[in-house]
């Protein structure tokens, strides 16, 4: 039997996102995929899914959807709540598990209590086309995903899955996956920004020796302008060389690049990001830290630190083993208790929860493409 999800609501900017576009840079299209592809990776294993199966990511707050037809497993990952409802019945979720739902059932994600994005992974994937290999959303360029638009009130998910999911239910503890750096985003902590880690360049002669050095002593901000085409930056201002300038002939970029264009401001090129620019880039993140600065909420604080690419290597290296030895850590998930909804509305009343809804307070983000 075939399995079907409607969108009651949407959240914040869920769309369909998978590892990406490798092949076509060199015609102009960006790479796209998955902002944090670990937690993506981990949502996927965790109902047997291969590592390329494409998920919905969404941000901040996630999507409200009902299963209309069929059943399915489906797993969430990132560091937010949810909630099932069944008819009458409410079972309280967290993530970094996988549960398996019946017909009728109401799943309801979020808010995020840290970072910015989760994944919803679900067994057999979403019956999609690929576009140049690729489900992945590109909301500007409007194709991939769902006709290449985020998700809205309405919209239906098509699944593969056609046969109930044979496998139990499995999770992995927080503790395990907190012990992962860059899984769960810590709170910023006065006085103590997030450190992210560059190697230098390629353009980095395009800069005083001054900037530079400023460049790793400061600490900025994630503008409320970020979104998925790159995380813009405020704080101090970064003078190019007067000899040099601030235009470079356009040239190649990749995901994590930091541009700095003529107004001196930062600019870190996320999986949307064009594929060439003119703008000299002061450093590049590397690639263990990205998927942390690109779903840091707006507002918080970051520094940089500069590594050479032998230690950015090593780097990568030991968070693949990390993450190796982390997945061989998922357990089935014990019997879960069903509070019934009335039960639960009293719980709730009394902590200032009203129908399982907490007022979250206001967190800007803008939005990117349609």
């Amino acid at each position: 039997m075939s399995a079907q999800f409607n969108v009651i609501a949407p959240g914040v900017l869920a769309t369909i996102q998978d590892l990406g576009r490798s092949r076509y840079r060199r015609i102009g299209v960006p790479q796209s995929g998955a902002l944090h592809p670990d937690l993506a990776y981990l949502a996927n294993t965790l109902v047997g899914n291969p590592v390329s199966t494409a998920v919905l990511e969404f941000f901040l707050i996630g999507p409200t959807l009902q299963l209309t037809e069929g059943s399915a497993q489906v797993a969430l990952s990132g560091d937010f709540t949810a909630e099932l409802r069944r008819g009458s019945k409410i079972l309280p979720l967290t993530s970094w598990r996988s549960i398996t739902l019946q017909a009728g059932d109401l799943l309801k994600i979020g808010p995020l209590v840290a970072g910015k994005v989760g994944y919803l992974a679900v067994t057999g994937g979403f019956r999609l086309t690929p576009v140049m290999g690729s489900c992945s959303t590109y909301l500007r360029g409007e194709f991939g995903g769902v006709d290449g638009h985020r998700l809205l009130a309405g919209s239906r998910l098509d699944l593969l899955a056609i046969s109930a999911p044979q496998e139990p239910d499995r999770q992995l503890s927080q503790s395990a996956v907190a012990a992962v750096p860059g899984l769960i985003i810590a709170a910023e902590t006065e006085g103590e920004p997030q450190q992210i880690r560059v190697i230098w360049g390629p353009q980095e002669d395009y800069f005083t020796s001054a900037a530079r050095d400023l460049f790793v002593r400061s600490s900025y901000r994630i503008s409320r302008d970020s979104d998925r085409m790159g995380s813009r930056l405020e704080g101090t201002q970064l003078d190019h060389d007067p000899e040099r300038g601030s235009e470079i002939i356009s040239d190649g970029i990749v995901p994590g690049a930091i541009q700095v264009p003529g107004n001196g401001a930062p600019i870190v090129l996320l999986a949307d990001g064009p594929t060439v620019g003119g703008y000299p880039k002061i450093a590049t993140v590397i690639s263990v830290d990205l998927p942390i600065l690109a779903t840091l909420q707006p507002g918080r604080s970051i520094c940089f630190r500069a590594v050479s690419t032998t230690t950015a290597e090593k780097l990568l290296r030991h968070h693949r083993q990390q993450l190796a030895a982390l997945v061989e850590q998922i357990v089935p998930v014990a019997t879960d208790p069903v509070i019934p909804a009335a039960t639960l509305n009293r719980i709730n009343l009394i902590s200032g929860v009203v129908d399982g809804r907490r007022d979250s307070p206001e967190v800007p983000v803008t939005s990117d493409g349609d």
